[in-house]
């Protein structure tokens, strides 16, 4: 590993070799690692993330790598996600809504980020 980019709650974070130890939040969001001068993209589902001694360990709700996400279904997805935004009725159904929003509009992104 060269360089891993995470999202956290507060914003994305930068990890190099020697990184100080933390522990974090993640978001749902797209985690970058840099392999051998590649960059491999995965949509990571919320969760909670480790780094020391050279390591990091993350735990998360769900993850796709990029690559094996379809384009078609994916786009479907968000588009439905929208949808379903604008006639959701109660905080409840809102709240539930934009949740799902953000995790089809992370899965067009770790497709479509380079």
């Amino acid at each position: 590993m060269n360089e891993i980019i995470l999202s956290t709650n507060r914003g994305q974070i930068g990890v190099l070799p020697n990184h100080a130890p933390i522990a974090t939040t993640v978001d749902t969001g797209i985690l970058r690692i840099c392999l051998n001068d590649q960059w491999v993209m995965m949509a990571l589902i919320s969760g909670f993330a480790r780094i020391g001694n050279n390591e990091i360990t993350i735990l998360v709700n769900d993850v796709e790598k990029g690559s094996d996400i379809d384009p078609l279904e994916a786009q479907q997805t968000l588009e439905i996600a929208e949808a379903n935004l604008k006639k959701a009725d109660g905080k409840r159904q809102t709240i539930e809504a934009n949740l799902a929003l953000r995790r089809a509009k992370t899965r067009v992104e770790a497709i479509n980020v380079v």
